[in-house]
């Protein structure tokens, strides 16, 4: 069986990335996030939730008669996941190309540059 795929829609990204800030969160304290930036009904945003649910990316428990969604997996570790796919799909694996265009596409500033070095050459 193959393993379930940690990359997340946009919309589910989103999602987690409220989650991840404050380690847990209510369906209202998700659509009122959501809510500070863009339109959204909150029956989508409960929606969302529970496909998150049973993606296996949230549980919830029951508190004082609300729901409260906890992720079960950190934010390190989908981003990790999300970037190996992309590396994956869009460059056969390797993560050569995607830091040349970076660099050539002057997205990463001297200080970003610097660091990279360094990474580079601690994992040397």
């Amino acid at each position: 069986m193959k393993t379930a795929s940690l990359t997340l829609t946009p919309q589910e990204l989103e999602i987690m990335k409220i989650v991840w800030r404050g380690g847990e969160a209510t369906g209202r304290d998700v659509y009122e996030a959501l809510l500070e930036r863009r339109k959204i009904a909150y029956t989508t945003v409960m929606t969302m939730l529970k496909v998150l649910e049973t993606k296996g990316h949230v549980v919830k428990r029951r508190e004082n008669g609300i729901y409260v969604y906890r992720p079960t997996r950190s934010k390190r570790a989908v981003v990790r996941s999300m970037v190996r796919e992309f590396i994956d799909r869009l460059f056969d694996g390797s993560a050569e190309p995607l830091l040349v265009h970076l660099i050539e596409d002057r997205r990463l500033t001297d200080a970003q540059l610097d660091r990279l070095v360094r990474k580079i050459r601690e994992s040397e």
